[in-house]
């Protein structure tokens, strides 16, 4: 899918330990994306915490850049836009301090994720502030993508959102 892009964030390593440069306009612009981060920050999950499926509703809509800081996370991105080939259709890519990868997700995409590892520190640059009217999301195990988990931690908040099948979207 055009639209998503995974990138690879420049990582340098030496006997100090490492380096990595989370955010570059000219990396960013490179890949086609124009991007002005309004917001960040990152959560810290145990192993098998699923979170997501989370977005803003429309106008407070945003894109997201979604990257692994420490440990490792399966990030699932699922798009939304009705108009789109591939509406309700669910995109993944493995997330870790060692690959150096990061998810770009654009507007009209629900983004969740599963912890690989134990304390995974999932970091977030977001192009729009949060606004808790607008925040809302799918239901995590309502969207045909297999999270590996047989008995996965999730909020209570996570546990309430609808089914993809039941949502109507604004996108």
């Amino acid at each position: 899918m055009s639209e998503l892009k995974i990138l690879d964030l420049p990582a340098f390593s030496d006997v100090r330990g490492s380096f990595v440069k989370t955010f570059n306009c000219t990396n960013l612009l490179s890949h086609g994306i124009t991007f002005s981060v309004q917001e960040s920050y990152y959560s810290v999950s145990a192993k098998d915490v699923i979170r997501g499926m989370h977005f803003h509703l429309p106008p407070y809509d945003h894109a997201k850049i979604v990257f692994c800081a420490s440990g490792a996370i399966m990030d699932v991105a699922l798009d939304l836009r009705k108009n789109s080939p591939t509406y309700g259709q669910a995109f993944s890519h493995l997330l870790s301090s060692e690959n150096n990868k990061a998810f770009y997700i654009p507007q009209g995409f629900a983004h969740g994720f599963k912890a690989i590892t134990e304390g995974a520190v999932t970091y977030y640059l977001v192009s729009g502030e949060y606004h808790q009217a607008s925040d809302t999301g799918i239901a995590f195990h309502s969207i045909g993508f297999d999270w590996e988990c047989k008995n996965p931690i999730l909020s209570v908040r996570d546990t309430g959102f609808v089914s993809l099948k039941d949502f109507e979207s604004p996108f």
